[in-house]
Protein backbone atom coordinates (compact mmCIF):
# COMPACT_ATOMS: atom_id res chain seq x y z
CA UNK A 1 0.00 0.00 0.00
CA UNK A 2 3.07 2.37 1.07
CA UNK A 3 4.17 1.67 -2.56
CA UNK A 4 0.90 2.38 -4.26
CA UNK A 5 0.84 5.57 -1.90
CA UNK A 6 4.65 7.17 -2.72
CA UNK A 7 3.48 6.35 -6.61
CA UNK A 8 0.35 8.79 -6.40
CA UNK A 9 2.60 11.56 -4.34
CA UNK A 10 5.07 11.59 -7.10
CA UNK A 11 2.29 11.95 -9.52
CA UNK A 12 0.42 14.45 -7.44
CA UNK A 13 4.18 16.69 -7.53
CA UNK A 14 4.34 16.20 -11.37
CA UNK A 15 0.99 17.20 -11.89
CA UNK A 16 1.43 20.64 -9.42
CA UNK A 17 4.15 21.25 -12.15
CA UNK A 18 2.39 20.46 -15.13
CA UNK A 19 -0.49 22.76 -14.35
CA UNK A 20 1.24 25.86 -13.85
CA UNK A 21 3.21 25.05 -17.20
CA UNK A 22 2.02 28.24 -19.92
CA UNK A 23 2.94 25.56 -22.54
CA UNK A 24 -0.10 23.17 -20.76
CA UNK A 25 -2.17 26.36 -19.77
CA UNK A 26 -2.44 27.16 -23.27
CA UNK A 27 -3.98 24.01 -24.57
CA UNK A 28 -7.26 23.89 -22.22
CA UNK A 29 -8.41 20.88 -23.53
CA UNK A 30 -5.05 18.91 -21.89
CA UNK A 31 -4.61 21.10 -19.01
CA UNK A 32 -8.49 20.42 -17.73
CA UNK A 33 -7.23 16.60 -17.86
CA UNK A 34 -4.51 16.89 -15.64
CA UNK A 35 -6.51 19.61 -13.28
CA UNK A 36 -9.19 16.84 -12.98
CA UNK A 37 -6.25 13.98 -12.08
CA UNK A 38 -5.38 16.73 -9.67
CA UNK A 39 -8.47 17.03 -7.88
CA UNK A 40 -8.74 13.41 -7.94
CA UNK A 41 -5.32 12.53 -5.89
CA UNK A 42 -5.42 15.73 -3.97
CA UNK A 43 -7.37 13.81 -1.01
CA UNK A 44 -5.07 10.65 -0.96
CA UNK A 45 -1.61 12.67 -1.27
CA UNK A 46 -3.20 14.66 2.14
CA UNK A 47 -4.73 12.13 4.04
CA UNK A 48 -1.18 10.23 3.69
CA UNK A 49 1.07 12.90 4.74
CA UNK A 50 -0.75 13.11 7.69
CA UNK A 51 -0.40 9.62 7.90
CA UNK A 52 2.95 9.53 7.22
CA UNK A 53 3.52 11.58 10.13
CA UNK A 54 2.23 10.08 12.68
CA UNK A 55 3.90 6.76 11.95
CA UNK A 56 6.75 8.91 12.20
CA UNK A 57 6.18 10.16 15.90
CA UNK A 58 5.28 6.81 16.85
CA UNK A 59 8.52 5.60 15.61
CA UNK A 60 10.32 8.44 17.84
CA UNK A 61 8.26 7.53 21.11
CA UNK A 62 8.95 3.83 20.55
CA UNK A 63 12.80 4.70 20.24
CA UNK A 64 12.50 6.85 23.52
CA UNK A 65 10.42 4.94 24.71
CA UNK A 66 13.46 1.69 24.58
CA UNK A 67 15.77 4.09 26.75
CA UNK A 68 13.72 3.33 29.76
CA UNK A 69 13.27 6.76 30.52
CA UNK A 70 12.00 7.84 33.99
CA UNK A 71 8.46 7.03 35.14
CA UNK A 72 6.96 10.83 34.86
CA UNK A 73 8.44 10.94 31.02
CA UNK A 74 7.33 7.13 30.14
CA UNK A 75 3.97 8.06 31.06
CA UNK A 76 3.73 10.79 28.82
CA UNK A 77 4.90 9.01 25.94
CA UNK A 78 2.22 6.51 26.83
CA UNK A 79 -0.70 9.05 27.16
CA UNK A 80 1.04 10.23 23.51
CA UNK A 81 1.16 6.66 21.89
CA UNK A 82 -2.38 5.91 22.96
CA UNK A 83 -3.62 8.75 21.34
CA UNK A 84 -1.98 8.72 18.18
CA UNK A 85 -2.63 5.02 17.64
CA UNK A 86 -6.27 5.23 17.22
CA UNK A 87 -5.52 8.36 14.78
CA UNK A 88 -2.96 5.97 12.72
CA UNK A 89 -5.81 2.79 12.56
CA UNK A 90 -8.41 5.70 11.67
CA UNK A 91 -6.16 6.82 8.61
CA UNK A 92 -5.11 3.60 7.62
CA UNK A 93 -9.00 2.76 6.87
CA UNK A 94 -9.61 5.94 5.07
CA UNK A 95 -6.03 5.17 3.06
CA UNK A 96 -7.56 1.84 2.06
CA UNK A 97 -11.35 3.18 0.81
CA UNK A 98 -9.46 6.48 -0.89
CA UNK A 99 -7.25 3.12 -3.34
CA UNK A 100 -10.26 1.93 -3.93
CA UNK A 101 -10.00 2.45 -7.88
CA UNK A 102 -13.25 5.46 -8.39
CA UNK A 103 -15.92 6.02 -10.13
CA UNK A 104 -14.56 9.12 -12.66
CA UNK A 105 -18.15 10.18 -12.66
CA UNK A 106 -18.35 10.57 -8.85
CA UNK A 107 -17.80 14.45 -9.05
CA UNK A 108 -20.21 15.21 -11.76
CA UNK A 109 -23.99 16.56 -11.94
CA UNK A 110 -26.21 13.96 -12.93
CA UNK A 111 -29.23 13.95 -15.61
CA UNK A 112 -31.90 11.64 -13.48
CA UNK A 113 -34.80 10.00 -16.21
CA UNK A 114 -37.89 9.11 -14.90
CA UNK A 115 -40.52 7.23 -16.57
CA UNK A 116 -43.70 5.41 -15.58
CA UNK A 117 -43.81 1.91 -15.70
CA UNK A 118 -46.22 -0.55 -15.02
CA UNK A 119 -49.71 0.77 -13.37
CA UNK A 120 -50.97 3.54 -15.65
CA UNK A 121 -51.84 6.64 -14.28
CA UNK A 122 -51.13 5.34 -10.72
CA UNK A 123 -47.76 4.95 -11.79
CA UNK A 124 -47.56 8.33 -13.73
CA UNK A 125 -48.46 9.91 -10.25
CA UNK A 126 -45.57 7.72 -8.64
CA UNK A 127 -42.93 9.20 -10.96
CA UNK A 128 -43.82 12.42 -9.99
CA UNK A 129 -43.36 11.83 -6.66
CA UNK A 130 -40.02 10.33 -7.39
CA UNK A 131 -39.21 13.52 -9.20
CA UNK A 132 -40.03 15.81 -5.73
CA UNK A 133 -38.43 13.11 -3.58
CA UNK A 134 -34.96 13.92 -5.39
CA UNK A 135 -35.81 18.16 -5.72
CA UNK A 136 -36.17 18.00 -1.78
CA UNK A 137 -33.08 16.29 -1.75
CA UNK A 138 -31.14 18.35 -3.77
CA UNK A 139 -32.42 21.05 -2.26
CA UNK A 140 -31.26 19.67 1.51
CA UNK A 141 -27.79 19.39 -0.16
CA UNK A 142 -27.86 22.75 -1.87
CA UNK A 143 -27.44 21.62 -5.14
CA UNK A 144 -29.60 23.27 -8.68
CA UNK A 145 -32.44 21.30 -10.44
CA UNK A 146 -33.32 22.00 -14.27
CA UNK A 147 -35.71 20.41 -15.76
CA UNK A 148 -34.57 19.33 -19.24
CA UNK A 149 -37.61 17.83 -20.94
CA UNK A 150 -40.68 16.54 -19.47
CA UNK A 151 -44.29 14.88 -20.19
CA UNK A 152 -47.08 14.41 -18.01
CA UNK A 153 -50.31 13.34 -17.63
CA UNK A 154 -53.62 15.14 -17.81
CA UNK A 155 -53.66 15.22 -13.98
CA UNK A 156 -49.76 15.21 -13.22
CA UNK A 157 -48.14 12.16 -13.45
CA UNK A 158 -45.11 11.58 -15.27
CA UNK A 159 -44.76 9.72 -18.45
CA UNK A 160 -41.06 10.80 -19.11
CA UNK A 161 -38.88 13.42 -17.46
CA UNK A 162 -35.75 14.50 -17.81
CA UNK A 163 -34.06 16.81 -15.15
CA UNK A 164 -30.51 17.94 -14.24
CA UNK A 165 -28.93 18.29 -10.91
CA UNK A 166 -26.43 20.22 -10.27
CA UNK A 167 -23.99 19.93 -7.46
CA UNK A 168 -20.53 18.51 -6.34
CA UNK A 169 -20.51 15.27 -6.26
CA UNK A 170 -23.78 14.77 -7.28
CA UNK A 171 -23.29 11.45 -8.79
CA UNK A 172 -21.50 9.93 -6.11
CA UNK A 173 -24.45 10.35 -3.80
CA UNK A 174 -27.17 9.14 -6.29
CA UNK A 175 -25.61 6.78 -8.74
CA UNK A 176 -27.19 3.83 -7.02
CA UNK A 177 -30.81 4.89 -7.67
CA UNK A 178 -31.19 3.80 -10.83
CA UNK A 179 -33.79 0.68 -11.75
CA UNK A 180 -37.15 -0.32 -10.64
CA UNK A 181 -38.36 1.56 -7.77
CA UNK A 182 -41.83 -0.09 -6.66
CA UNK A 183 -45.23 1.47 -4.98
CA UNK A 184 -47.73 -0.48 -2.90
CA UNK A 185 -51.19 1.96 -2.26
CA UNK A 186 -54.59 2.68 -2.42
CA UNK A 187 -54.76 5.22 -5.28
CA UNK A 188 -56.11 7.94 -5.55
CA UNK A 189 -57.79 6.70 -8.43
CA UNK A 190 -59.64 3.70 -6.81
CA UNK A 191 -62.59 3.84 -5.15
CA UNK A 192 -62.33 0.54 -4.09
CA UNK A 193 -59.67 0.84 -1.27
CA UNK A 194 -57.69 -1.91 -2.92
CA UNK A 195 -53.89 -1.47 -2.75
CA UNK A 196 -52.44 -1.79 -6.19
CA UNK A 197 -48.23 -2.04 -6.77
CA UNK A 198 -47.16 -0.01 -9.66
CA UNK A 199 -43.78 0.64 -10.99
CA UNK A 200 -41.51 3.25 -11.99
CA UNK A 201 -37.90 3.55 -13.71
CA UNK A 202 -35.19 5.78 -12.87
CA UNK A 203 -32.23 6.05 -14.62
CA UNK A 204 -29.03 8.43 -13.01
CA UNK A 205 -26.63 9.23 -15.59
CA UNK A 206 -23.60 11.45 -15.17
CA UNK A 207 -23.27 14.60 -17.17
CA UNK A 208 -21.36 14.12 -20.36
CA UNK A 209 -18.11 17.10 -20.50
CA UNK A 210 -16.77 17.63 -23.68
CA UNK A 211 -13.46 15.69 -22.18
CA UNK A 212 -15.33 12.33 -22.25
CA UNK A 213 -17.58 12.08 -25.58
CA UNK A 214 -16.82 13.74 -29.10
CA UNK A 215 -20.13 13.77 -31.01
CA UNK A 216 -19.64 13.93 -34.88
CA UNK A 217 -22.05 16.80 -35.94
CA UNK A 218 -22.23 14.72 -39.09
CA UNK A 219 -23.74 12.27 -37.33
CA UNK A 220 -26.71 14.24 -36.50
CA UNK A 221 -30.03 14.57 -37.72
CA UNK A 222 -31.87 17.66 -35.92
CA UNK A 223 -35.84 18.12 -36.93
CA UNK A 224 -37.71 21.41 -35.19
CA UNK A 225 -41.02 21.75 -35.05
CA UNK A 226 -44.11 23.08 -33.45
CA UNK A 227 -44.41 22.68 -29.57
CA UNK A 228 -47.33 21.29 -27.99
CA UNK A 229 -49.56 21.38 -25.13
CA UNK A 230 -51.98 18.68 -23.45
CA UNK A 231 -53.79 16.92 -26.54
CA UNK A 232 -51.58 18.75 -29.00
CA UNK A 233 -52.84 22.15 -28.31
CA UNK A 234 -50.67 24.53 -29.23
CA UNK A 235 -48.42 26.45 -27.03
CA UNK A 236 -45.96 27.95 -29.34
CA UNK A 237 -46.76 29.58 -32.69
CA UNK A 238 -43.06 29.44 -34.25
CA UNK A 239 -41.04 25.82 -34.78
CA UNK A 240 -39.08 25.67 -31.43
CA UNK A 241 -39.20 22.59 -30.78
CA UNK A 242 -36.42 20.31 -31.24
CA UNK A 243 -35.48 16.80 -32.10
CA UNK A 244 -32.37 15.10 -32.77
CA UNK A 245 -31.59 11.53 -33.82
CA UNK A 246 -27.83 10.30 -33.30
CA UNK A 247 -27.42 8.48 -36.60
CA UNK A 248 -25.17 5.72 -35.68
CA UNK A 249 -26.78 4.28 -32.58
CA UNK A 250 -30.23 5.49 -33.40
CA UNK A 251 -30.80 7.50 -29.93
CA UNK A 252 -33.47 10.23 -30.18
CA UNK A 253 -33.97 13.34 -28.15
CA UNK A 254 -36.83 15.82 -28.18
CA UNK A 255 -36.85 18.66 -26.21
CA UNK A 256 -39.59 21.21 -26.47
CA UNK A 257 -40.14 22.81 -23.13
CA UNK A 258 -38.11 26.18 -24.18
CA UNK A 259 -39.74 28.82 -26.34
CA UNK A 260 -36.34 29.59 -27.48
CA UNK A 261 -35.14 26.64 -30.77
CA UNK A 262 -31.90 27.53 -29.11
CA UNK A 263 -32.36 26.71 -25.56
CA UNK A 264 -34.32 23.61 -26.69
CA UNK A 265 -31.23 22.39 -28.71
CA UNK A 266 -28.87 22.78 -25.86
CA UNK A 267 -30.85 20.71 -23.16
CA UNK A 268 -31.49 18.05 -26.45
CA UNK A 269 -27.51 17.93 -26.24
CA UNK A 270 -27.06 17.29 -22.54
CA UNK A 271 -29.33 14.16 -23.17
CA UNK A 272 -28.04 13.01 -25.97
CA UNK A 273 -24.46 13.24 -24.52
CA UNK A 274 -25.48 11.83 -21.17
CA UNK A 275 -26.82 8.92 -22.92
CA UNK A 276 -23.74 8.14 -24.86
CA UNK A 277 -21.47 8.08 -22.28
CA UNK A 278 -23.94 5.73 -20.27
CA UNK A 279 -24.08 3.20 -23.38
CA UNK A 280 -20.40 3.27 -23.73
CA UNK A 281 -20.28 2.91 -19.98
CA UNK A 282 -22.28 0.00 -19.82
CA UNK A 283 -21.16 -1.68 -22.55
CA UNK A 284 -17.17 -1.14 -21.16
CA UNK A 285 -18.97 -2.83 -18.09
CA UNK A 286 -20.72 -5.55 -19.36
CA UNK A 287 -17.34 -7.00 -20.09
CA UNK A 288 -17.61 -7.52 -16.16
CA UNK A 289 -20.80 -9.13 -15.89
CA UNK A 290 -19.53 -12.02 -13.67
CA UNK A 291 -17.46 -9.30 -11.37
CA UNK A 292 -20.20 -7.28 -11.10
CA UNK A 293 -23.05 -9.78 -9.59
CA UNK A 294 -22.51 -8.70 -6.33
CA UNK A 295 -22.11 -5.07 -6.44
CA UNK A 296 -24.86 -3.33 -5.17
CA UNK A 297 -26.50 -1.53 -8.18
CA UNK A 298 -25.59 -2.46 -11.59
CA UNK A 299 -27.24 0.75 -12.59
CA UNK A 300 -29.81 -1.90 -14.81
CA UNK A 301 -32.99 0.41 -15.57
CA UNK A 302 -34.77 -3.31 -15.53
CA UNK A 303 -33.54 -4.42 -11.92
CA UNK A 304 -36.44 -3.81 -9.25
CA UNK A 305 -34.40 -2.22 -6.31
CA UNK A 306 -36.79 -0.81 -3.89
CA UNK A 307 -40.26 -0.49 -2.37
CA UNK A 308 -42.34 1.81 -0.99
CA UNK A 309 -45.29 0.05 0.80
CA UNK A 310 -47.60 2.86 2.27
CA UNK A 311 -49.82 1.21 4.64
CA UNK A 312 -47.02 0.11 6.17
CA UNK A 313 -45.35 3.30 5.80
CA UNK A 314 -42.07 1.74 5.22
CA UNK A 315 -39.31 1.88 2.21
CA UNK A 316 -37.36 -1.24 1.30
CA UNK A 317 -34.03 -1.35 -0.61
CA UNK A 318 -33.65 -5.34 -2.00
CA UNK A 319 -30.30 -4.83 -2.68
CA UNK A 320 -29.25 -4.24 0.96
CA UNK A 321 -32.28 -5.41 2.84
CA UNK A 322 -32.42 -2.08 4.52
CA UNK A 323 -36.25 -1.21 5.47
CA UNK A 324 -36.68 2.21 7.36
CA UNK A 325 -39.98 2.98 8.83
CA UNK A 326 -40.02 6.88 7.56
CA UNK A 327 -41.48 6.91 4.31
CA UNK A 328 -43.14 10.40 4.56
CA UNK A 329 -39.59 11.58 5.77
CA UNK A 330 -38.02 9.62 2.72
CA UNK A 331 -40.22 11.30 0.21
CA UNK A 332 -39.66 14.43 1.26
CA UNK A 333 -36.22 13.96 0.19
CA UNK A 334 -34.34 12.33 3.58
CA UNK A 335 -32.76 9.78 1.52
CA UNK A 336 -28.82 10.37 3.22
CA UNK A 337 -29.29 7.39 5.99
CA UNK A 338 -30.01 5.05 2.72
CA UNK A 339 -27.56 6.58 0.53
CA UNK A 340 -24.84 6.16 3.11
CA UNK A 341 -25.71 2.62 3.65
CA UNK A 342 -25.80 2.15 -0.18
CA UNK A 343 -21.97 3.83 -0.24
CA UNK A 344 -20.77 1.90 2.66
CA UNK A 345 -21.98 -1.50 1.23
CA UNK A 346 -20.41 -1.28 -1.67
CA UNK A 347 -16.75 0.26 -0.39
CA UNK A 348 -16.90 -3.13 1.70
CA UNK A 349 -18.04 -4.90 -0.85
CA UNK A 350 -14.68 -3.46 -3.12
CA UNK A 351 -12.06 -4.05 -0.45
CA UNK A 352 -13.07 -7.39 -0.27
CA UNK A 353 -12.70 -7.84 -3.95
CA UNK A 354 -9.04 -5.94 -3.36
CA UNK A 355 -8.49 -8.14 -0.53
CA UNK A 356 -8.97 -11.48 -2.34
Amino acid sequence: MLDKLDFIEERYEELNKAIADPEIINNQQEWKKLVKEHAEIEEIVTVYREYRNILEEIEEIQEMLQDKPDPEFKEMLDQELAELTPRKEELEGRLKILLIPSDPNDKKNVIVEIRSGAGGEEAALFGADLYRMYTRYAERQGWKVEVLSASFTDIGGVKELFFMIEGEGAYSRLKFESGVHRVQRVPTTESGGRIHTSTATVAVLPEAEEVDIEINPNDLRIDVFRSSGHGGQSVNTTDSAVRITHLPTGLVVSCQDERSQLKNREKAMKILSARLLDMARQEEEAKYTEARKNQVGTGDRSERIRTYNFPQGRVTDHRIGLTLYKLDEFLDGDLDEMIDALITTSQAESLKNTDE
